[in-house]
């Protein structure tokens, strides 16, 4: 019989493609700098058994459609944003992914960008290239202080408390806001307390998202939102884009309403609007939550051991379809 062929739209771990190129023919898509164009993504899923898609492949039911005889979808993503996961079902093609083990590294970024656009290294960083040296006690790039200010976390899962353990070195005072409140057991052990959403949003200096995407939570920050905050307070999110309005974010920012914004995650992601690339109160990140090469690593053995797993016909680490799993080789 012929050895399966998978396809994968970035490079990968070496460690974890050799092990698949041990079990099946792997072409890898070699340009790690831009997201496969749909396209690309169709004609490669034409000659493929097996499409193994990253986080920011869209596989809709076109992609699903391009090959009658596509057998799975083995992807790096923890949900199934940007899969069409009706479809595949539909079509009975089972959809593995990953286990939530993004935490900590997701909290990096967020503490991360918070720091940033607080104390403007970001901005410091572009002026300082091009040549721009203020001097050190100029107050052209003074900043908020973020030594004992209030944190607001929009939602208090895995990665909301663990922002909250980083705030806590730095003296933060951390509120949160959740449909499923804490116990008082698990508020004191996280040094958390609890705010109704919109009282979150009036005592936080900083706000951090989330939340998973969920159509409750789309356009969770929009205009009403961003009018209850500080006109000091900044906006972080490193959960899903479509949390929040872009536009209405725009709207405040150019209005003064909040203070700054530091973003890893967009609406229409990989597209940014433009007004808010031309902000230097404004960082953005291109989607760098999960990006440590150990963690990278990680993941990438657990979306082979599932595409090994499928063509081995035992059952994957995890699969978003689990009713459709069968032989398929």
């Amino acid at each position: 019989m012929a050895r399966p062929r998978v396809f994968v739209t970035q490079p990968i771990a070496e460690s974890a493609l050799a092990r698949l190129r041990a079990v099946a023919d792997v072409e890898v898509n070699q340009d790690s700098s831009r997201v496969l164009d749909k396209a690309k993504l169709i004609e490669a899923v034409k000659r493929c058994d097996i499409l193994l898609s990253l986080l920011h492949d869209t596989v809709d039911a076109d992609v699903l459609a391009a090959n009658p005889n596509l057998k799975a979808v083995s992807s790096m993503n923890i949900t199934q944003d940007r899969i069409d996961l009706a479809e595949a079902t539909r079509r009975g093609i089972p959809v593995t992914n990953i286990p939530a083990i993004v935490t900590e590294a997701t909290a990096d970024i967020a503490f991360g960008l918070l720091l940033s656009v607080a104390r403007n290294i970001a901005y410091g960083d572009k002026l300082f290239r091009s040549g721009i040296y203020p001097g050190s006690q100029s107050n052209h790039l003074a900043g908020a202080a973020v030594f004992g200010k209030t944190l607001g976390l929009v939602g208090c899962g895995r990665i909301g408390q663990a922002v909250a353990r980083r705030a806590h070195g730095f003296g933060m005072t951390v509120l949160y806001a959740d449909p499923n409140r804490l116990s008082p057991t698990d508020e004191a052990k996280h040094n958390v307390l609890y705010r109704s959403f919109d009282d979150l949003l009036r005592e936080g200096d900083f706000i951090s998202l989330h939340p998973q995407l969920t159509p409750a939570t789309r356009h969770l920050m929009s205009e009403r939102q961003f009018a209850l905050m500080k006109p000091s307070a900044f906006v972080i999110n490193t959960s899903r884009g479509p949390v929040i309005d872009e536009a209405a974010l725009v709207q405040a920012l150019q209005q003064k309403k909040i203070a700054g914004a530091g973003l890893d995650v967009y609406e229409h992601e990989p597209a940014v609007p433009p007004e808010l690339v031309a902000m230097p109160n404004v960082v953005l990140t291109p989607h760098l939550g999960s990006a440590v090469f150990e963690l990278r690593e990680g993941m990438a053995h657990v979306v082979v051991d599932n595409t090994i797993a499928l063509i081995e016909g035992g059952p994957p680490v995890s699969c978003l379809n689990p009713d459709v799993l069968k032989k398929l080789f």
